[in-house]
């Protein structure tokens, strides 16, 4: 078991967003891997969504070890992992530096934060900023069986309207990015946590950086309630949440919850959100012009081809 390193407090101070549910088999190796962090300001939020295995047990072991100022216990809504996050983020009372995602069964790099941090410092105060990374997959037993898809292409709206840049397990960023998740508040209607992150980051004129080198163990088992995007399996499930109008209702859905920042947003990205928005319903070649214009684009080439295969069907 790694040893809890003193806290600098010299340092930034970084708030660990950590979301548990039934997380007993593996929460403590995550657990560890926070306790042996190079950079040693931090605290970890824990909001567990009702779990009746051992998980809170786990949890409070954890807070008599550490005591108070590292660990901090708090009950989830219990509407699913989506809510728990966006619950735990939009809380008054966590104050930090910088906010970083944490599933319960992962294992983080012990340079995960300051490798991060180095990034963040980089972008001015006021400018919403978010890291994210690579990750390393591992099976159940900590094998490593690969690594997740690299992605090349820059970050940007016209991206982040189309998908995700980063898993939130990978996910760190400043006092920005938190001040708009915070007003766009905790009962939005998103897909994921970390999707609306990029969302809201690149709507707004902020930065990100995806890291090509991996930060965590991403550990995948049959209890996942999100996997890796890689294997053949799940680019088949993608393509069923295409043709069964998923990906379209997930458009919709976004489109909705950034009007809650619509003042916040760029004129680029009102530019970019309004084309996409009004040619999403056009017939075929104006819907094909539209989405031209409005740039969306994924990062892969397959991808890619999706999205073309998509805007034909009226699928987005």
């Amino acid at each position: 078991m790694n040893m809890l390193l003193p806290s600098d407090a010299s340092l930034p101070k970084v708030a660990i967003l950590l979301c548990t549910f039934q997380g007993q088999s593996y929460l403590a190796e995550q657990l560890d891997s926070f306790a042996a962090q190079t950079h040693t300001h931090w605290e970890v939020w824990a909001s567990d969504d009702g779990s009746k295995d051992g998980t809170r047990s786990v949890l409070w072991s954890y807070l008599a070890k550490w005591g108070l100022g590292r660990l901090t216990l708090h009950r989830g809504p219990s509407k699913g992992y989506v809510a728990n996050f966006l619950s735990l983020t939009c809380k008054p009372e966590i104050e930090a530096d910088y906010f970083a995602y944490a599933d319960q069964d992962d294992i983080w790099d012990a340079d995960k934060l300051e490798r991060a941090l180095a990034w963040l410092a980089s972008v001015p105060a006021g400018i919403p900023a978010v890291y994210c990374s690579r990750t390393r997959l591992v099976d159940a037993q900590n094998h490593e069986i690969g690594l997740s898809t690299l992605f090349s292409r820059p970050p940007s709206f016209a991206n982040a309207l189309m998908q995700n840049l980063g898993g939130g397990n990978t996910m760190v960023f400043n006092q920005a990015t938190h001040a708009l998740l915070q007003k766009a508040g905790p009962d939005v209607d998103v897909v994921t946590h970390d999707w609306w992150t990029y969302l809201v980051v690149m709507g707004c004129g902020g930065r990100a950086y995806y890291d090509p080198r991996p930060t965590l163990r991403y550990r995948q088992h049959g209890g996942n309630l999100v996997g890796s995007n890689v294997s053949f399996a799940s680019r088949i499930s993608r393509i069923a949440m295409l043709w069964q109008g998923r990906f379209r209702d997930l458009n919709d859905r976004h489109v909705c919850a950034l009007g809650r920042l619509s003042a916040h947003l760029t004129s680029d990205s009102k530019k970019i959100l309004n084309e996409f928005r009004c040619s999403r319903n056009r017939g075929l070649f104006p819907r094909v012009l539209g989405f031209l214009r409005s740039g969306i684009y994924r990062q892969t080439l397959m991808g890619n081809i999706g999205l073309v295969v998509a805007t034909l069907f009226k699928k987005i």
